[in-house]
């Protein structure tokens, strides 16, 4: 007897390694790892378009939603500035990137297919290193102008993804909510299950849900292994429930590899799509309000189809 309509399933598939498929997969040149400059061309927005069909594949086939994330993960003043982007070309850059999905959500609900776009903000730094303590009201002021452009531009939430500060995560949830739009919270983990300053991923939930809450907290850019190494270490059983339920997406790496090893790595670690699956299903559990669900570096359509596969949206209460 299958047991698939007795576990939650998540309601909203998304995307996974954009940068490191398109560089190795496509041969796409990414200076800084910035895929926003690709809405400016007609090739980059077919690789795009390409990019984004095979997620929506998956949302058809387990019957759930597809959340469009946009290119922007660089789209912000210091990165924007490397790539010879004034304020003024890069909010025209995040305006024509939310446009894009905009355009692309259009033919998925024509196909039946529910679809939430997302405004991606990424880290001022290297998300996969930790630099000094962020001064909130510094990000705030920092991360503004890329959400006023979601805003005007008509993005369903924000989200920012790869954190490593939570002042930094608490700067943008006050500029979302300065331009009215709701946000996600997106924490990146090291082998141990802690964010890369030392700080559980537990103890930085409570910290911005003391200050200034988010709709919603995601981990990404960590192995399963990763994660689950966090979730044995929390001793202390209220704040692990804490995390728990607050927790309601999760972009996996397909490498089990630490963020140093993988900065220093030559060629792309894929891992394998079975084992990823394997160590989701041995995690799952504990994240019972888990509603999104995909892929971070190294993945591809393979691996989040994988992590979808006898998952299926349509017995559960759908898109809230």
């Amino acid at each position: 007897m299958s047991t698939t309509t007795a576990v939650h399933s998540p309601h909203w598939v998304t995307d996974g390694g954009m940068e490191t498929d398109l560089i190795f997969h496509h041969g796409v040149a990414l200076p800084h790892f910035a895929a926003f400059p690709l809405i400016e061309e007609e090739r980059g927005r077919r690789l795009l378009a390409d990019y984004y069909a095979g997620y929506a594949d998956v949302a058809a086939a387990a019957g759930a939603g597809l959340m469009l994330e946009s290119p922007t993960w660089r789209a912000n003043p210091d990165w924007g500035a490397r790539l010879g982007y004034g304020p003024v070309e890069l909010h025209a850059a995040n305006v024509a990137a939310i446009a894009f999905l905009r355009g692309l959500a259009r033919r998925y609900r024509d196909l039946g297919t529910p679809v939430r776009i997302s405004g991606m903000v990424g880290p001022r730094g290297d998300g996969y290193a930790v630099g000094a303590h962020i001064d909130p009201d510094e990000a705030c002021a920092y991360h503004r102008p890329q959400l006023e452009a979601f805003a005007e531009a008509g993005v369903d939430v924000a989200t920012a993804y790869t954190l490593t500060d939570t002042g930094e995560a608490i700067g943008i949830v006050l500029a979302a909510r300065a331009v009215g739009l709701a946000v996600g919270i997106s924490f990146t983990v090291g082998t141990d299950g802690r964010l890369l300053d030392g700080t559980t991923v537990a103890q930085s939930i409570r910290t911005l849900d003391q200050e200034a809450p988010p709709d919603h907290f995601l981990l990404n850019c960590a192995h399963p292994r990763h994660i689950a190494a966090g979730v044995a270490g929390m001793a202390d059983a209220a704040l692990s429930k804490e995390m728990a339920v607050r927790i309601t997406g999760l972009r996996y790496n397909a490498s089990t590899r630490s963020h140093e090893e993988l900065d220093d790595a030559a060629e792309l670690d894929e891992g394998n799509p079975a084992d990823l699956k394997t160590a989701h299903d041995n995690l799952s559990s504990s994240f019972p309000a888990l509603e999104i669900l995909g892929g971070c570096c190294g993945t591809d359509a393979r691996h989040v189809a994988a992590l979808w596969s006898g998952l299926s949206a349509r017995d559960d209460e759908q898109y809230s």
